[in-house]
């Protein structure tokens, strides 16, 4: 039961970036691995085979998880000529008398530290819909957190 993921063009770039790598450089280098401590005799107490394999099932399973994301991706831009916060839309809040900039992207390409905000946190969904000189409130785990839109760049 797959669903469609919304994410930006740029997110869905750097996430089939990231799938390739995986798969031309991770996989084979973990398949040396394995190879490399299946030659070392007795699987049972093998503790490098064991690790090697464990790292396979994981990549593996990444690999699958970005393969069903790309395909079920559904890119998503910005509204620019409606002035109003969605997916894709670059944002400069008074947060607590500081700027931030935040763009709000799909929940796969989140990446907080760079400013990259899910629309499904709670700073994401209270910006929403919101224009430039409208307030927002986010219930985040440090509690509630007020904001100010000063600038839609996107």
């Amino acid at each position: 039961m797959d669903q469609r993921r919304q994410v930006t063009r740029e997110g869905l770039e750097e996430i089939k970036a990231e799938l390739a790598e995986m798969i031309e450089v991770k996989r084979p280098a973990i398949i040396a691995a394995v190879a490399e401590a299946r030659s070392h005799g007795d699987l049972r107490e093998n503790a490098a085979y064991e690790a090697a394999r464990h790292d396979q099932m994981m990549l593996e399973r990444r690999i699958q998880e970005y393969e069903d994301l790309v395909r079920n991706a559904e890119v998503v831009g910005p509204n620019t000529n409606s002035g109003v916060i969605g997916l894709g839309t670059t944002v400069i809040v008074d947060l607590d008398g500081m700027d931030e900039t935040f763009t709000i992207v799909g929940a796969a390409e989140s990446r907080p530290a760079a400013g990259r905000i899910s629309v499904e946190s709670p700073i994401g969904r209270a910006l929403l819909g919101k224009r430039a000189g409208e307030s927002a409130v986010a219930i985040t785990p440090r509690g509630r957190t007020s904001m100010t839109v000063k600038e839609i760049v996107l």
